[in-house]
């Protein structure tokens, strides 16, 4: 691309209203949520602090998805050191491969798995599932996850489409997510110690003020007949989505049904410099974490790891909060996102999209079968 077109292509971006949403409000939810860890009294807020606790009387299995770059591979290292067998899960074999290769120069000892799984398709997930009960088989192991890490992200800046018809950015970040923690529960429950689920969500979820739950808006189609691709809004939506997800799940869980001890935790790790900005004119995002760094909030993905860290090795019976800024530390996310009757709408909303496209891949499915008999 040339230095001409470069140059529109930043402008192009800058004049959007989303850049500036971007620009502005999640600046200050970054800010504000910072402020609320550091100076919970002014905020009228509490800061509660857990340790994090290492003791396994057995290998736990850790599924770390998004886990070929940045904050998912830095969390495949670091419970690899804490004793978990890791099963790496991303979309490219390549980056998997040498993500592995990475974590065993720097840790010998580490017990690593990888599959290639595109977190936007269900049939790519429910595949998934089926090969990893068929390596636990073949393994010998036990057949059980101890710890599920929902890291998958992305932040498309144009239209896409997944194979079922989605916006690509809320099937990776909410839809995929959704679908592959209920595949997953019953080796959840089938642990012979207490499992969790670490759903990653985003500061940004705070610039939602008021989000639809229907299956237009769930599905992301809604956004497709827009003048100008939301990107931003989508992403917040995605985040928010998930966060009332992983509340819903705990009150299920947790709540209604105390026989299983499974807990659900929501991390923010903050902003971290990862890929996730690739689809951002590369002067800009330059810009955008010379500026983060300048002001102390850009963490590397070392050290951005930390709140995921803090809610995977959480104790057992912590479920239901939502870390934010390392050292154990957890607030209150936005008021939004603990909304019951929100939440139910969109588990429902979501339950009846996946069988919607189920079906159609089942009809899909017998009539390629019956073309070719």
């Amino acid at each position: 691309m040339g230095r001409w077109q470069l140059v529109v292509e930043c402008v192009r971006f800058v004049c959007g209203a989303d850049f500036w949403r971007m620009a502005v409000l999640w600046a200050w939810f970054l800010v504000v949520s910072h402020l609320q860890i550091l100076l919970p009294k002014l905020f009228s807020t509490s800061s509660t602090t857990y340790p994090r606790s290492t003791s396994f009387s057995f290998t736990p299995l850790c599924i770390v998805t998004g886990a070929t770059s940045g904050l998912g591979a830095a969390a495949a290292h670091s419970l690899s050191k804490e004793g978990f067998y890791v099963v790496l899960v991303g979309r490219s074999s390549q980056l998997l491969s040498k993500t592995m290769r990475e974590i065993k120069t720097r840790n010998k000892h580490a017990q690593l798995k990888a599959f290639q799984v595109d977190l936007s398709l269900f049939p790519s997930i429910s595949k998934f599932k089926v090969s990893l009960e068929q390596w636990l088989l073949d393994s010998n192991m036990h057949c059980s996850v101890q710890l599920l890490i929902n890291n998958a992200g992305i932040l498309a800046t144009s239209p896409r489409l997944t194979a079922e018809g989605y916006d690509e950015t809320i099937a990776t970040n909410y839809i995929g997510a959704f679908y592959l923690t209920n595949l997953l529960l019953p080796l959840l429950k089938n642990s012979p110690m207490p499992s969790r689920i670490v759903n990653v969500t985003s500061f940004t979820h705070r610039s939602v003020s008021s989000i639809q739950v229907n299956k237009d808006a769930v599905s992301g189609n809604c956004f497709s007949r827009s003048k100008r691709y939301p990107y931003a809004r989508i992403y917040e939506y995605s985040k928010l989505y998930l966060l009332l997800f992983s509340y819903e799940l705990h009150r299920q869980l947790c709540l209604n049904d105390e026989s299983h001890q499974i807990s659900v935790i929501a991390a923010d790790p903050g902003v971290v410099e990862t890929n996730i900005m690739r689809e951002v004119p590369s002067f800009l995002s330059r810009l955008a974490f010379i500026v983060l760094k300048l002001l102390g909030l850009l963490q590397s993905p070392e050290n951005g790891v930390g709140s995921i860290l803090d809610a995977a090795l959480a104790p057992p019976d912590i479920s239901g909060v939502y870390f934010f800024g390392g050292k154990g530390r957890t607030m209150n996310s936005s008021e939004l996102s603990y909304n019951a009757r929100l939440a139910q709408e969109l588990w429902t909303t979501t339950s009846d999209l996946l069988l919607q496209s189920q079906l159609a891949l089942k009809e899909t499915s017998n009539s390629s079968s019956d073309s070719k008999s």
